[in-house]
């Protein structure tokens, strides 16, 4: 790929069956020769998140795996980087709608699809803060921002910093069924209390933390769960 560097290979998921996923090689690729990465706020050295394989995102997708098919249930990952947990879902047959600000992200959930021999997937450009904007993104031809409502809301570790709990939080909101569910792996980096507060405040009440991970594996995190009924 011109600008960065890439590798391919399978990924296992508890209680699913192994993706085989085209990722960055590592974190110090970067590539944003129109400048929309950076026009969208994302620096040089956030820039290669999204294309790494990271735990919190296999947690969630192996969650995804063991979820009951709830027919006419309408899922959105945010902030969804490789999308593994939109992968899983979207094998198992869930109306499933990936999303990412970041201007690769649907280049290479696209070519995933194909490696996993999936048909196309819905994607929108997830910008968490209004408005959100339109044009081109690096070449790519423009998805359109998320729009609509959905019952289960998922993401893992977007809890990078305390204010993304609040644009999070407005996010959901403008995008959550009266009725529905949100799932948040987060590895404990200590910035979730904006988040449920501002989901308390619409009225979204928490109903498990559950912790994650193999004792003596190395990860600490947990699912945060919340619902509105």
């Amino acid at each position: 790929m011109p600008g960065y560097r890439t590798q391919q290979g399978r990924i296992a998921i508890t209680g699913a069956a192994d993706l085989h996923i085209r990722c960055l090689l590592d974190r110090q690729q970067f590539s944003d020769p129109q400048g929309a990465a950076e026009a969208l706020g994302i620096s040089s050295a956030a820039w290669p998140l999204f294309g790494l394989v990271w735990p919190s995102a296999l947690h969630l997708a192996a969650c995804l795996a063991l979820h009951p098919l709830q027919p006419g249930q309408r899922v959105l990952e945010i902030g969804c980087g490789l999308a593994l947990a939109s992968l899983v879902a979207h094998r198992r047959g869930m109306d499933v709608t990936a999303s990412d600000k970041h201007p690769l992200a649907a280049a290479f959930l696209a070519h995933n699809l194909r490696l996993n021999a999936l048909p196309p997937m819905a994607y929108r450009h997830g910008e968490w803060a209004l408005p959100a904007r339109a044009g081109p993104l690096d070449g790519a031809r423009w998805t359109g921002a998320v729009h609509g409502r959905y019952g289960l809301l998922v993401a893992s570790d977007v809890l990078y910093e305390r204010e993304a709990g609040v644009l999070l939080a407005g996010f959901i909101g403008r995008h959550a069924l009266p009725a529905a569910e949100v799932w948040v792996v987060d590895p404990d980096r200590g910035n979730r209390g904006p988040l449920q507060r501002g989901l308390a405040a619409l009225g979204f009440a928490a109903v498990a933390e559950e912790k994650l991970g193999v004792p003596g594996g190395g990860y600490k995190g947990r699912l945060l769960r919340f619902t509105r009924a």
